[in-house]
C-alpha cells in the first residue's frame, strides 16, 4: 500500500490494530525519520473501530495491572502486558476502557513535558474512575529502552504496591 485516500504511506511501517479479535484499523509509522508527521493513522472513514476508542496490545495477555503507554513501538519494546492510547491525546472512551480492564494503571508516557502533563492528567482520570493509577517517570521513550531495561521495568511494576 503506497495510496490510501490520496494519503501517501509509502516508506512507513503499517501497524495493524486488533481489538476484540479482529483487525479494525491500522496506524503507520515513517521508517526514514525524515516525515513531519513520524505517525499517521487509517482514516476514520475506513476503520471499523475508531483507535482513539480503543487500546493498542495484546488484550489476551492482559493482566490486573495495566501498563499505558503512548504508542505502538512502547508496547512493542514493553511486552504483551502493556498497552497504548495511541498518542498523548487520549479520548474519556479510552479511559473508560481502562477503567474497565484494568485494577492497576501504571502510566509510562515519554519524558517530553507534554507527554507528562497528559501522563498526569491521565492518572486522575482513572483514579476518578476509582483506579489505583500512577506515573512512572522514565529518561526518553519507552519504544528506545534496552531489552534489559525494559524487563526490568516491567517486573519492578508487577510487584510494586502504591498503598
Amino acid at each position: 500500500m503506497a495510496m490510501l485516500d490520496k494519503i501517501n504511506y509509502r516508506y512507513r511501517l503499517i501497524i495493524p490494530v486488533q481489538w476484540q479479535g479482529q483487525t479494525v484499523s491500522f496506524t503507520s509509522r515513517d521508517i526514514t525519520d525524515l516525515h513531519p508527521l513520524k505517525y499517521l493513522a487509517c482514516p476514520e472513514n475506513r476503520e471499523k473501530v475508531n483507535i482513539k476508542t480503543i487500546l493498542y496490545g495484546k488484550e489476551n495477555k492482559w493482566g490486573d495491572l495495566g501498563i499505558v503507554c503512548e504508542g505502538a513501538t512502547d508496547v512493542w519494546r514493553l511486552g504483551d502486558s502493556a498497552c497504548a492510547v495511541m498518542g498523548i491525546k487520549y479520548k474519556p472512551a479510552q479511559v473508560r476502557v481502562l477503567s474497565k480492564l484494568f485494577k492497576r494503571v501504571a502510566v509510562v508516557f515519554d519524558d517530553d513535558t507534554q507527554a507528562v502533563k497528559q501522563a498526569e492528567k491521565l492518572v486522575w482520570d482513572l483514579r476518578f474512575r476509582g483506579v489505583e493509577a500512577f506515573r512512572v517517570g522514565i529518561t526518553g521513550d519507552p519504544g528506545a529502552m534496552s531489552n534489559d531495561d525494559a524487563k526490568a521495568l516491567i517486573n519492578e511494576l508487577k510487584t510494586f504496591k502504591t498503598k
